[in-house]
């Protein structure tokens, strides 16, 4: 089976030469596998791991990146160096070990399934809080207990057919689960892309919830309470809305960039990259939507156009990280930058330069931004 990128929605990739590959140093930490499954495309792939489609054509020799075969296993940049379990040495009062990154684990998961705290678990691994985790990598865990907190299965559950314009976010907001706990019932990835017809498993009502059924934790970090329950409150508004098209919304970021005078193809890799022109696509720091906007960001950018904007209304979302981009690149010296700022923060930006995962999406969206 052939995924074929539909024109008017996926960008197809831009080829990079493998000269260039190299000189970049795409996969400091060494390289992986990824096996192909069905809606995933070049350019979503890139974004999951962090790196370029141009990176991934060349390395995988790919001559059609629009095209994918189901099944087919390219080679993929590590999100850390593997941590050996030789080297790993005992820590006083317990015992260290090697713990391999299952679908839908986050640091923080991890630090509380092996009763360890989280800053320790970063340290060991020589990782950030901003660290990107991936199935197969190693995690070493120092001071571990003696027998992990084993995650609570599901005592039922149910099968769910996706359906157009759903997300893992909106089905776990509808059926009041976690899309951590989804993505291990269906045996897939927590940042796997989904696709009408796809049946998933979605855990019922025995199901064993902690605290709080809403998801708190983005790649290791996690998030206030009231954070949490507000981008909750978001997915559900939005899971029971309808939203347009990604065609539609790809024509609506166009419309509105060149009426307030941002470069379209800017303005549509930076949407893409975010939230793939998906408007029901709400993360757990409660960034909303097609450009994945926080409400303080909505406040600015209300002021900058001078009326209150609605991030859970397509067009004011749009409208929202539009003028936001007009307004970085105002106050940066190049696009690279103004990219930099709106995924670091334009004040991080200028007192600590890019971070290293800064960079990653910076050189994500400058590669998306040639196909479109």
């Amino acid at each position: 089976m052939v995924i074929s990128a539909p024109p008017a929605t996926v960008p197809h990739a831009a080829l990079l030469p493998a000269a260039h590959v190299a000189a970049a140093n795409p996969a400091p930490h060494g390289w992986t596998t990824y096996r192909v499954r069905s809606g995933d495309t070049l350019a979503g792939i890139a974004a999951r791991f962090r790196t370029t489609v141009g990176t991934l054509a060349a390395r995988n020799h790919v001559r059609n990146p629009r095209a994918l075969m189901v099944g087919s296993v390219l080679s993929v940049p590590r999100a850390s160096a593997p941590a050996k379990a030789a080297a790993a040495p005992k820590a006083p009062g317990g015992t260290a070990r090697v713990y391999v990154v299952r679908n839908g684990d986050t640091l923080s998961g991890i630090a509380t399934r092996f009763r360890v705290p989280l800053a320790s678990l970063l340290k060991t691994n020589h990782l950030s809080p901003r660290s990107f985790i991936q199935p197969g990598q190693r995690i070493v865990v120092r001071g571990a207990a003696s027998a992990a907190v084993a995650p609570r299965s599901a005592a039922t559950s149910t099968t769910y057919r996706v359906r157009a314009g759903d997300t893992l976010s909106t089905i776990a907001a509808r059926h009041r689960t976690t899309i951590a706990a989804i993505a291990r019932a269906s045996r897939i990835s927590s940042r796997a892309l989904i696709h009408p017809g796809q049946v998933l498993r979605v855990p019922g009502k025995g199901t064993s919830r902690s605290s709080s059924a809403v998801p708190d934790t983005f790649n290791g970090r996690k998030y206030p309470r009231a954070i949490a329950e507000a981008a909750a409150r978001n997915r559900a508004i939005l899971a029971r809305r309808s939203v347009p098209s990604r065609s539609e919304t790809r024509a609506m970021i166009v419309r509105i960039a060149r009426q307030q005078g941002v470069d379209t193809r800017l303005a549509l890799a930076i949407a893409y990259q975010e939230s793939g022109w998906n408007q029901r696509a709400v993360s757990p720091a409660n960034a909303v939507g097609v450009m994945q906007v926080i409400p303080q960001g909505g406040q600015w950018a209300s002021g900058l156009v001078g009326r209150r904007l609605d991030l859970l209304k397509t067009s004011d979302n749009i409208t929202a990280g539009v003028v936001m981009l007009r307004s970085l690149g105002r106050s940066t010296n190049s696009m690279e930058k103004t990219v930099a700022a709106y995924y670091q923060g334009l004040g991080a930006l200028q007192k600590n330069g890019m971070y290293s995962d800064t960079k990653l999406y910076v050189r994500n969206v400058m590669a998306l931004r040639t196909t479109m």
